[in-house]
């Protein structure tokens, strides 16, 4: 399982489309383990763009604290669960939180 967080300053940005790099990381559902995390810069903002740039890098799960909803849709026609309202937390945070069940989503911060 690989998980795309978009990151501002090493934490989850609140804004997914406008985001410095993005944390991949792999992990193992079972051991419920980290396996392996890359950071990525970034492609430069173009609507649509990122849900083919992140499944190209193989995500299954997109975190975010918002997102608009063409782009949920986007990622959803492509396999891609989006988890939005994560909280601004380092990205292995939010992946442990998710392994173990316990990660608090909230509302989209996102208004467009």
């Amino acid at each position: 399982m690989r998980f795309a967080i978009p990151l501002i300053d090493g934490k989850l940005c609140a804004h997914f489309g406008h985001c410095e790099r993005f944390a991949l990381i792999d992990a193992d559902l079972k051991s419920k383990m980290i396996l392996k995390k890359e950071e990525v810069e970034a492609p430069e903002h173009q609507p649509g763009l990122l849900p083919r740039w992140l499944a190209d890098r193989g995500a299954n799960i997109v975190v975010a604290g918002g997102m608009g909803p063409h782009a949920q849709g986007l990622f959803t026609e492509r396999g891609i669960e989006v988890i939005i309202g994560a909280p601004s937390e380092e990205p292995e945070k939010i992946v442990e939180a998710y392994l173990t069940g316990t990660l608090q989503a909230g509302e989209n911060i996102c208004d467009h």
